[in-house]
Formats: C-alpha cells, structure tokens, sequence
C-alpha cells in the first residue's frame, strides 16, 4: 500500500504529464508538410513549354525527299525498292527505312546539326555495313553527303558520296559514287530514281 508521500508524488507527476501529454498531441494533430495530400503536378502553360527548335529553312532543306517511294535502279523498268522518309522528334530528325525485292532492309537518320552547319547522316542495313557522312547544299541545290568530310575519314580510305536531286516532276535521284584514289575519278555504286508511291483506293 503506498505511502501518503508516495501517493502525493504520483499525484504531483500525474498533473505535470496531463499538460505535456496535450501539447504533444495538439502538436501532432496540426497540419504538417510531410503529411499533406500529394496532388499530380499541373502541366506547364503552353507559354513556357519548349519550343521546337528545327524549323529554320536550313533544318527544312532536306524536306524535298519525305515521303513514301517506289525507287526503281537506273536500268531497271520497275521498283526494285520502296523507301519510307518521315521527319520525327519535332521535326529534327529525318529517318529512312529502306526494303528491297531481295529482302535486303536498312535506315537511316539524317538531321542538321546548327552549331556545325552542316547535315550528317547515319546508314545502317543488314549487312552490317555502317555509314556516316556529312555535308549540305550545293550550289545547285542539290544535298551532296561524303564520308570524306568526317572525322572517321583517313587518307587513302574509299571515299563514299551520295547526292539527292529534286526533280521537276516530283521524283528524287538518289546517286552513290566511290572513288577510290582520293576522288580522281568517281564509280557509280547506286543510282535510283524516287517516284512517290500513289495511295491505294480504300477498299
């Protein structure tokens, strides 16, 4: 049986804690940041979004071979190939998917690079073979790319250069030479005529 001292002190303790113990849950009852509802962010006003940053003529002077294609090789009397050219990322990219009659597939990406000025192009097919070349407009108007003007090029390397001509009716001559001696003198390694390809009636 507690004494008279001990059941003072238990007393005296008892009313101590009753004013800390509500403190500590008016605190705990108040609103917190850590507590409060978690809200799915407001997307940003379309003012402060980024802007497309390829539209200057120079990054639309490729513009001249998207489309669908049926590419026939010189010599040929019909399409030996069909060509997909599309402009992707906001129009910052060109990407080409190529398939032939013999199942031979490959792509490539071309964009213009601002800060260098010039268009590079990146090939790869199933045979393995990659290609990177560079360059721009000619002076006819035409888009001229050589692995001569990269980086990876060396002396004495085949030199690969494909030009894309815009024709009057429509079509793209797409023409790849190689030199091997420096570009003294040029072999035709592939010469294909670009005709858009005419949308099929809905059935």
């Amino acid at each position: 049986m507690p004494t008279a001292w001990a059941s003072s002190y238990f007393r005296i303790r008892g009313s101590c804690a009753r004013p800390l113990l509500g403190a500590t849950v008016a605190t705990l009852l108040l609103p917190s940041p850590f507590f409060e509802p978690v809200h799915a962010q407001t997307p940003a006003p379309a003012s402060v979004q980024s802007v497309q940053a390829c539209l200057s003529d120079a990054h639309r002077a490729f513009d001249f071979w998207i489309g669908v294609w049926d590419v026939t090789a010189a010599g040929q009397d019909r399409a030996t190939a069909s060509s997909r050219i599309s402009r992707d990322h906001g129009g910052c990219v060109i990407r080409e998917d190529y398939t032939n009659k013999s199942g031979y597939t490959g792509m490539s990406m071309s964009f213009y690079d601002a800060a260098q000025k010039k268009w590079h192009q990146t090939w790869m097919g199933t045979d393995g073979s990659a290609l990177f070349i560079e360059g721009g407009l000619n002076a006819e108007g035409e888009m001229v790319l050589s692995n001569r003007n990269t980086p990876y090029y060396a002396r004495g390397m085949v030199i690969n250069r494909i030009t894309w001509t815009a024709r009057d009716d429509g079509s793209v001559r797409q023409h790849w030479q190689t030199s091997t001696d420096d570009g003294a003198s040029w072999s035709t390694l592939f010469d294909g005529l670009y005709v858009r390809q005419v949308p099929q009636p809905a059935p």
